[in-house]
């Protein structure tokens, strides 16, 4: 069960700890900010012989992507971890890897992508890569970063599933701050987790396959399509791997989470560590009467469409919480929550709000002011929270 001792750890080292009880056969990385600490403890922990980890230090982010892609292709349990540029400059290989439909494991420190340059927290990175074929599972705080980490290999190694996986904590918010978590026990983690039995690993003599040959336009759709089904699976096999993780921890998670969501009449949609920030607007709100709420859809990828859209059955209003522009348009989440909502009956009015770009400071009175603005009528349909036009 847990350790009988709680640590104060930041994120980025809680993400390595929790690859050390795992101990995965392969990691190739590189360092960027804010997720250096990650691969610098856990190359620590390869030089301390703590872990059998083959730790590959490689050029770059897109060989580090290549490398593991191979790797968990050779039926290697493989993990990486990048941020920002470092996404970008892996990005051929991303799309790749889901293809490949190997299930290796990606940590990522979220981050603004350039230009200009920044370094500190928004979604930029994450939402480029949403549509490439990933699972996709947002933390909150520390404690979650640690627990997803070991809850991931549960989800894409199944094989229903066997697509790669990302573990998103928010730069510096999350990876640098040091907070109170309650770690597992190694041998309970390694039972959880189990061995890593891949479907079809491209060693196998004795069974031998090919991986990542060309597609014709009679074979690239329904190879999507099979994507498509995998990614359908998920949720089946997310909602028992968050049960199983409960028996073991006492902690419990949803593929959807839900804050004083019950009897509200206007709620708002965010991920992340927005998330617990949000929780104390709506505390304060709920004070003075208003009947609020907020809601994190941890698993972003598959996007859950059907807990959304009963979330919103009956709602006045939704409010959309995006820490991405998609210039020339809106938030990435807004028309995908307008798309859950049209599954029901009726539509709540639905207002986007962009904030915290580039790592903008965005408080708990900020957040009360979007719920007042949405309540007196003032909200536009986009808005940009914190800039001065």
């Amino acid at each position: 069960m847990s350790s009988k001792n709680d640590i104060a750890i930041n994120g980025d080292s809680a993400v390595a700890l929790a690859w050390k009880q795992i101990n995965p056969d392969v990691c190739a990385a590189y360092p960027i900010t804010p997720q250096t600490i990650i691969v610098e403890k856990f190359a620590e922990y390869v030089a301390n012989g703590e872990v059998s980890t083959e730790f590959v230090c490689v050029e770059s982010e897109h060989s580090a992507l290549t490398l593991c892609t191979t790797a968990a292709s050779a039926g290697a349990r493989t993990f990486t971890a990048s941020a920002s540029q470092g996404i970008a400059y892996m990005w051929e290989m991303i799309p790749i890897a889901a293809s490949m439909r190997v299930p290796l494991i990606m940590a990522v420190a979220n981050r603004a992508v350039s230009g200009p340059i920044d370094i500190h927290n928004d979604h930029g990175d994450v939402m480029s890569v949403r549509d490439c074929g990933w699972i996709s599972l947002f933390a909150e705080n520390v404690q979650e970063a640690y627990d997803l980490s070991i809850i991931a290999p549960r989800i894409t190694e199944h094989h229903d599933v066997q697509l790669p996986g990302l573990v998103n904590m928010d730069g510096f918010i999350l990876t640098h701050a040091i907070e109170r978590i309650t770690p597992l026990d190694t041998d309970v983690i390694k039972k959880y987790v189990g061995e890593y039995k891949p479907l079809y690993p491209l060693l196998d003599m004795k069974n031998p396959v090919s991986h990542n040959l060309l597609d014709g336009p009679m074979f690239y759709y329904p190879h999507k399509y099979q994507t498509v089904l995998a990614m359908e699976n998920t949720f089946k096999v997310t909602e028992d791997a968050f049960k199983e993780f409960e028996k073991i921890s006492g902690r419990k998670y949803k593929i959807i989470e839900e804050y004083r969501c019950e009897d509200a009449e206007c709620i708002a949609i965010v991920l992340g560590s927005a998330f617990g920030t949000m929780k104390e607007a709506v505390d304060q709100l709920r004070k003075e009467g208003k009947k609020v709420g907020v809601a994190m859809p941890r698993l972003y990828r598959p996007w859950p469409i059907a807990g959304l859209a009963k979330l919103m059955k009956g709602k006045k209003s939704v409010i959309i919480m995006d820490k991405h522009l998609s210039i020339g348009a809106y938030g990435p989440m807004f028309p995908e929550v307008v798309a859950a909502a049209l599954e029901n009956d009726t539509m709540p009015k639905m207002y986007n709000y962009i904030y915290g770009l580039g790592g903008a400071d965005t408080m708990v009175s900020d957040y009360v002011s979007v719920f007042e603005d949405v309540d007196k009528g003032k909200a536009k349909r986009i808005n940009y929270l914190g800039v001065k036009k």
